[in-house]
């Protein structure tokens, strides 16, 4: 799906919950739902949104097709270079399946059954987030050494390369060193995920360049299947995953504004709300505008 296909396909209202299916539910997630159709999962991306680890009563419209069709983009692209989740003729595979339910499609894919590394692969190009309060708070980014002086949203000489943990539901992912994914994993294929992370990165920041946008972090997941192959999995390149800036805009020594949901956090901090469930209503306005951010990215990232 191309970016003219995918804005012409937005729908009115947004997909909360994804029902009417043959297949055994296996896990909900904030945004995806996975399925066993018994050789394969199928994950469907809805339209809801979570902030501050809260899923808001209010979804984004369209906003699993954008995640997903973004996804299968990068999941071609990087396919010479690293095997990927995908099951053997994709988009076949996958209309057949929902051939009864064919609004699906678009947001969803068929997968096959690996088993999830237990880190998260995180590479950052910006000082901005997280990394931002960890250099305020240690001058270190997460341990590793920086140099002095930087400001919030500050580019680094170089990506680096910043594991977390992969956090359950109601908890944080926890950033970890080098020397702890390298227990977790393994020396070997720690410094596996590393290379294939800081590659696939730079295909990332290649693109973002070309479409006006700084790429300035982002994070990979990957699965092992039965033999212990490696394989990329989940989202790739998304503005859920990742931190897209557009360069016209950008200037260190302040937050950027970022294509993903921040304008919804920005709105939420300032209501008067503990950052727990449930969580407020969202006005159509900020809705229709976090929209926009997301197809916006979409329709810059995406071939046209």
């Amino acid at each position: 799906m191309d970016s003219k296909e995918l804005e012409s396909a937005m729908p009115g209202k947004a997909l909360r919950e994804i029902e009417g299916l043959p297949f055994k539910r296996i896990k909900s997630g904030k945004v995806r739902e996975i399925f066993d159709t018994g050789d394969a999962f199928l994950l469907i991306a809805s339209d809801r949104l979570s902030a501050f680890d809260v899923v808001l009563p209010d979804g984004i419209p369209g906003k699993g097709t954008i995640l997903t069709q973004i996804s299968l983009y990068w999941f071609e692209e990087t396919r010479e270079m690293i095997r990927n989740h995908l099951v053997p003729n994709h988009r076949e595979a996958l209309a057949e399946l929902l051939k009864d339910h064919q609004e699906l499609i678009p947001r969803s894919m068929l997968v096959r059954k690996l088993k999830p590394l237990p880190m998260e692969a995180v590479v950052r190009q910006y000082l901005s987030g997280s990394g931002w309060k960890s250099y305020v708070k240690t001058g270190t980014l997460f341990g590793l050494q920086v140099p002095s002086g930087l400001q919030d949203s500050s580019a680094l000489p170089a990506p680096m390369f910043t594991p977390t943990t992969k956090a359950d539901a109601g908890e944080h992912d926890m950033p970890i060193s080098h020397e702890q994914g390298e227990e977790l994993l393994g020396e070997e294929r720690f410094h596996e995920v590393m290379d294939f992370s800081l590659k696939l990165f730079a295909l990332g920041v290649i693109a973002a360049r070309k479409a006006g946008l700084i790429l300035a972090d982002t994070k990979f997941e990957f699965g092992t299947d039965d033999k212990g192959d490696l394989f990329l999995i989940d989202e790739v390149l998304t503005p859920d995953s990742s931190r897209y800036w557009p360069a016209d805009a950008y200037e260190p020594g302040r937050p950027q504004t970022a294509f993903d949901k921040q304008y919804v956090r920005d709105f939420l901090e300032t209501l008067d709300w503990d950052k727990t469930y449930p969580g407020p209503s969202l006005p159509e306005e900020v809705i229709r505008q976090t929209q926009a951010r997301y197809l916006e990215a979409a329709k810059k990232i995406l071939p046209r």
